[in-house]
């Protein structure tokens, strides 16, 4: 799954916006519904009307409000913590200890955990593939590379993406988008391409992050014009470009925009069980996929 490259551009309003009061430099169109002072996207914390800044929901604690109830909360209902890109920054570096293994080990490991649907391995020396019980590969591919270039592209990109949306969502929601992302690539992967045609990357993945990122413009009214440039820029390359599994970068596509939807619309007083209940649909949905499948196979 070859990510086709292009660096996202951080959304911004078309006119001069006023700049987060705790981030110079940071361009927003959102205030702090309490101190009006602007905000941007990393220090936002949803409120029941609007959102707050860090400062005026710290020193809101006082007012007879549990503390759990003036907890910093990202736009998804997620804890706003310190260090806002810390599940991108272990994925990268998961994507990179895996690509060293594949060096080491070579040809025999890429086989063992590629993402194929039912085939014959000459290096394994027999049939093997999802539909012969090896589900692992549906998630054990979204982490593997071959290829020098196509790493740095995907890594590169993740990097750019992981720090625009994971302090948006919060560390626990960015992760259920990501993974269900890069299993829904390789499910639509699974469904469509050809079950001897192998494929690889973390393409549906972040394919995925780039729905959540649209999304997540669209939400909190920003420009969306560098959104849909950035998508329609990969989504060209995608369809155009010699060996890339465009199954697996639109099945993440839509997957990361379906889930991100569950995750920052869901009302705040159901929060928790409208997120929930969208990600343990999105799983099922995949498991009924691939069994269906699975079955047509063999």
């Amino acid at each position: 799954m070859d990510q086709a490259p292009g660096s996202p551009q951080e959304p911004q309003d078309a006119q001069a916006a006023p700049s987060c009061y705790r981030h110079p430099g940071r361009e927003t169109g959102i205030t702090c519904t309490r101190c009006e002072r602007p905000i941007c996207p990393d220090c936002m914390v949803s409120a029941s009307v609007g959102f707050q800044c860090p400062e005026c929901v710290r020193t809101g604690s006082g007012t007879g409000h549990s503390p759990s109830a003036n907890r910093p909360r990202t736009v998804a209902g997620g804890t706003v913590v310190s260090d806002t890109f810390l599940i991108t920054k272990i994925l990268v570096a998961l994507n990179v200890a895996v690509f060293v293994i594949v060096l080491a080990l070579g040809d025999r490991f890429v086989a063992e955990t590629e993402l194929i649907g039912l085939a014959f391995s000459p290096q394994l020396g027999g049939v093997v593939g999802v539909a012969d019980g090896e589900w692992y590969r549906l998630l054990t591919a979204t982490f593997l590379h071959q290829d020098l270039t196509h790493i740095l592209f995907n890594l590169v990109t993740l990097w750019v993406l992981g720090r625009m949306v994971e302090p948006t969502l919060g560390r626990g929601r960015f992760l259920a988008v990501y993974l269900l992302s890069g299993l829904g690539g390789s499910t639509l992967a699974y469904l469509v391409a050809a079950p001897n045609q192998p494929s690889l990357g973390a393409s549906g993945a972040i394919f995925g992050l780039m729905g959540a990122l649209a999304v997540l413009a669209r939400r909190q009214n920003f420009d969306m014009r560098p959104v849909i440039a950035l998508l329609g820029l990969s989504l060209l390359l995608t369809f155009t470009r010699e060996g890339i599994s465009w199954e697996g970068h639109v099945g993440g596509l839509v997957v990361g925009a379906l889930v991100t939807i569950g995750l920052v619309y869901a009302p705040r007083e159901r929060r928790n069980l409208v997120q929930y209940t969208t990600c343990a649909l999105t799983l099922l949905a995949t498991v009924l996929m691939v069994l269906a499948r699975t079955t047509a196979l063999t």
